[in-house]
């Protein structure tokens, strides 16, 4: 991922003149040359941020995501796990029945 040419305090210093009523979004994002997505991603994450309630949910949402991905793993390392097993043991019946 690129990292952003402008840091915590700028992003601020960028929102806080749209809170103000002082520019609208249009006019900030072409004096700053960033696209309105942008804009709105960083308002979005400062609002996430000053919530708790909302950064409660984030953090759970990645921590459910990272539980799912950890299980999927595990369950596809046990499905082939059990396949093997089940080889050997046809190949062992195999064997047995060919002494």
């Amino acid at each position: 991922m690129r990292k952003s040419r402008f840091n915590e305090s700028q992003r601020q210093a960028i929102l806080d003149s749209h809170l103000k009523g002082h520019k609208t979004v249009e006019q900030i994002c072409e004096e700053h040359q960033i696209s309105p997505a942008t804009f709105y991603k960083w308002k979005n994450e400062v609002e996430t941020e000053r919530n708790d309630d909302k950064r409660r949910l984030k953090e759970l949402e990645t921590e459910n995501l990272r539980l799912k991905k950890m299980y999927a793993e595990l369950q596809l390392k046990h499905e082939v796990m059990s396949e093997a097993v089940d080889i050997l043991k046809k190949m062992q019946a195999q064997r047995k029945r060919r002494t």
